[in-house]
């Protein structure tokens, strides 16, 4: 199930794509050098409105609602979200995407990517930046920008730089010690203004491509044997404290089933996937970075796109994977010590 929402009045679906068809082969290709022209082609050219939630109390007349509203596109008339706050406040597509201009025009940034999921409630857009980390001879990491905004308040507008490592479309989420790759803004009535102020975005990317990728090529130097990549795994997708105490012991008889079989297929990718048989991946701590968030990336099943867009970019997938980091970090500054391993 891809979960792209479907444009009635226009017969296609709300997805644009710079290169080939992507999801399911559904969406639009084209070349979109504004992000007007993005939000057309992806039919993402909608309004959202704010109302009232009614009440109604027996022997009474419906009361309007001081503290509770829904949101809907303005188009369709649908309801994106049933109970949004009194402050919140939607913030338009055009607004949300406009301030990429900016940096496309200043930076040579394309636009790749841009759609809707659901019937409309959470929308997003990629933009490629025009360089490239390299990490080894044949190992490079594809640098964008993305923006996602949902319209049914359950979530703030994120922005984030993501790296994306081309042998596998792995994306690699991770917050450094001292850059973050993300900043995340509030539904409320000045949030169109900070949106502004993420212009300066596009120099936090240089920062921390410029120290993510310095880290990546000092971990393809790093050696690691194949019991430690085991218990990075183990340490990294523990779901809770009792099964990571149980990690750090060694029990792995009281493992549960569902544990054991996530870092069995972390481990068989981390063996066989091609990108992971590479000079700058097999024995090497980088590799076993990789087979944590090439897990989520390649491996793991998901209901839908949009589930599997929010656990690797928002979710479950980002919080492991920024788990996998520090500990690869930790293992790098202390080896084997870092895993309870002697």
């Amino acid at each position: 199930m891809h979960n792209l929402n479907f444009n009635k009045a226009a017969g296609e679906y709300s997805f644009y794509t710079r290169r080939e068809k992507a999801w399911h082969l559904l969406g639009q290709v084209g070349v979109a050098s504004s992000s007007r022209e993005v939000i057309v082609q992806s039919h993402l050219d909608f309004k959202v409105g704010k109302s009232p939630n009614y009440h109604f109390i027996p022997g009474r007349k419906f009361e309007k609602s001081e503290s509770s509203f829904f949101t809907f596109r303005e188009d369709t008339m649908e309801v994106l979200g049933s109970r949004v706050g009194p402050k919140y406040q939607p913030l338009q597509n055009d607004v949300a995407f406009s301030f990429m201009d900016d940096l496309a025009g200043a930076h040579n940034i394309t636009y790749e990517t841009a759609g809707a999921l659901g019937k409309g409630e959470r929308i997003f857009i990629t933009a490629k930046i025009p360089r490239h980390i390299r990490i080894g001879k044949d190992d490079e990491l594809e640098e964008y920008i993305f923006v996602t905004n949902s319209h049914d308040g359950s979530g703030s507008i994120i922005i984030a730089y993501t790296p994306v490592r081309i042998v596998c479309n792995n994306t690699l989420n991770a917050a450094l010690k001292n850059c973050s790759n993300m900043r995340k803004i509030r539904h409320t009535a000045s949030a169109a203004e900070k949106l502004a102020s993420a212009k300066k975005f596009l120099g936090i990317c240089d920062q921390f491509g410029n120290a993510f990728g310095d880290t990546l090529k000092r971990w393809t130097t790093i050696n690691i044997t194949d019991k430690q990549v085991r218990r990075l795994i183990e340490m990294a997708m523990a779901p809770t404290d009792k099964m990571l105490e149980l990690v750090t012991q060694g029990k792995k008889d009281e493992f549960s089933s569902q544990f054991t079989t996530m870092v069995d297929q972390a481990m068989e990718y981390r063996f066989t996937h091609p990108s992971q048989l590479m000079e700058t991946t097999q024995g090497k701590l980088f590799g076993a970075y990789n087979a944590v968030t090439g897990y989520f990336q390649n491996v793991k099943k998901y209901k839908n796109a949009e589930q599997q867009f929010t656990t690797i970019m928002e979710g479950k997938g980002q919080t492991i994977g920024q788990t996998a980091f520090n500990l690869c970090a930790q293992f790098e500054s202390e080896g084997a010590d870092a895993l309870f391993l002697s």
